[in-house]
């Protein structure tokens, strides 16, 4: 499942420390392995149950997500510098883990996503955090799973962790609240 992940994920190679980019590699294929999803499936489900009949797929937003993560990581180097500093690598490994557990909380029934038995008990930034400790990523990038959903609200996020969080909520509140919007 090693290659599997490597091909979902491009992205990896912009993790510059070859242990950090080996062990988020390590944990998508972990994900996999346990996942009644297949990788195809990642590029067809929606992104979340919340919103019905959501457009984007699971991969879309994920990878969307860590591109807007990087380039806000970037750019907040460029204008703050040492004045808040930010591990560009925890971001990207961070941003690209943040929703592993969430093969651990879908399932597809009848070609329909839905919440696993498992989902049902235990959502997605516990179960990433779990997976990504059995693959010894450090605890810096595990704080960002943890915190990068509402969960994250009861404690004091790091700065990469901040970064993480707004990409995805950005990315996903807009769907959220389309049909608020619409004529």
């Amino acid at each position: 499942m090693l290659d599997e992940a490597k091909k979902l994920w491009p992205e990896l190679d912009w993790i510059q420390d070859s242990d950090l980019r080996d062990k988020t590699a390590q944990t998508w294929a972990l994900a996999l392995e346990q996942s009644s999803l297949d990788p195809q499936d990642l590029n067809e489900i929606p992104f979340t149950l919340l919103v019905k009949d959501c457009p984007v797929t699971f991969m879309e937003h994920k990878r969307a997500v860590v591109h807007i993560a990087y380039e806000s990581a970037k750019k907040m180097i460029k204008f703050f510098g040492d004045n808040l500093p930010i591990d560009l690598d925890v971001v990207i490994s961070g941003a690209i883990l943040a929703d592993v557990g969430k093969l651990l909380e879908y399932d597809k029934v009848n070609g329909k996503s839905v919440t696993s038995t498992y989902g049902k008990y235990v959502r997605h930034p516990f179960s990433g955090v779990g997976l990504a400790m059995q693959c010894d990523v450090p605890e810096k990038v595990c704080h960002i799973i943890a915190a990068h959903a509402g969960e994250g609200d009861h404690v004091i996020r790091t700065t990469e962790a901040y970064i993480v969080h707004h990409a995805d909520f950005m990315s996903f509140l807009p769907f959220k609240n389309l049909e608020h919007w619409k004529q």
